[in-house]
């Protein structure tokens, strides 16, 4: 059985509820369409589906088995345009969005990488923390912090929210390294002070979480300015792994609080790449493919920095989604 045509039968099916509609759309049978649904069923040994004479209605398994299926034939179908980009001399202008943080630590060093293999495109990119209106900015690809709100916009999860607390190995030599959360009432903590953000920080460690009340000399809008104060031993901050990353590996940064989950109160670290069509034309498509691996690869290679706390796994990538909310 070739699994990704069942799949794509499946989804189709699911998505319309019905066989004969199925089977006039792939210009075949009723009954070659209700076959390749049966092989699939006997191959994952559980019932996708339960038929009446009058409809077709998923089980739960066939619920959850849509999820995945139609995520999986999404991607394949995104790596397809990704590659045939690649062959079809892609050109002209991309508008891209993204906020500072992430916009200077990952994207803008990578992004020659990008033109080097489209030297026809333009890539024409803001760096701002402010959320713009895609659809009437006409951008072409975003990548945001936190879910989206009020929304028909496509959505995909971009690697590890994790956050890290940090300290450069001069500030710890001269103020020592927390062992609880409740220590940092007498350290320098550099803060967000971004809209949404809060003066918390927050510390999950065996179902237990703290929540601590930090201050110190330094509040700032954006995470490159929290990172360079950071290095130059400021203070501590609470930042994104992916931020800091090179950073503890050349030994500039080190964690503390390893065994601790890490957050700021009130506010959703997730990354979400943003973009307005589900089929986006072949340079979005060519850009939108670079992001995803140039994330996944980043998630891919964690450092144990200096702490001496094993790396975390990635987690797999949640499906895209249209906000609707």
């Amino acid at each position: 059985m070739d699994e990704i045509a069942a799949y794509r039968v499946f989804v189709r099916v699911a998505q319309t509820g019905s066989f004969s509609k199925v089977g006039r759309l792939l210009g075949t049978s009723t009954s070659s369409i209700a076959r390749m649904v049966n092989s699939l069923e006997e191959d994952l040994g559980v019932r996708l589906l339960n038929r009446t004479t009058r409809q077709l209605v998923m089980t739960e398994a066939g619920q959850r088995f849509y999820a995945d299926a139609a995520r999986i034939i999404q991607s394949i179908e995104e790596a397809k345009r990704g590659a045939a980009a690649y062959q079809q001399g892609v050109r002209g202008v991309i508008r891209v969005h993204a906020g500072t943080s992430v916009g200077s630590g990952v994207i803008l060093p990578a992004l020659p990488d990008f033109l080097h293999m489209h030297p026809e495109i333009v890539v024409d990119i803001s760096l701002t923390d402010e959320r713009v209106d895609v659809v009437s900015e006409k951008v072409d690809v975003a990548v945001w912090r936190g879910r989206l709100e009020d929304s028909g916009l496509i959505a995909r999860p971009l690697g590890s929210s994790r956050r890290v607390l940090c300290g450069s190995p001069a500030y710890f030599a001269r103020h020592g390294k927390p062992s609880v959360p409740s220590d940092l009432s007498r350290h320098n903590c550099l803060v967000y002070s971004a809209l949404h953000y809060s003066n918390e920080w927050t510390f999950q460690r065996g179902g237990e979480t703290s929540n601590i009340a930090v201050s110190g000399n330094l509040r700032a809008d954006t995470g490159g300015v929290l990172l360079t104060s950071t290095l130059r031993g400021l203070g501590l901050a609470v930042l994104p792994e992916w931020l800091v990353r090179e950073a503890c590996d050349q030994g500039q940064l080190q964690t503390a609080l390893a065994d601790y989950e890490v957050g700021l109160s009130g506010n959703d670290p997730s990354l979400f790449l943003v973009y307005p069509h589900r089929s986006p034309p072949p340079k979005v498509a060519a850009f939108i493919h670079f992001l995803l691996r140039l994330f996944e690869r980043n998630d891919e290679v964690r450092p144990s920095y200096d702490s001496g706390a094993p790396a975390a796994a990635s987690s797999p990538a949640a499906p895209p989604f249209e906000s609707t909310q």
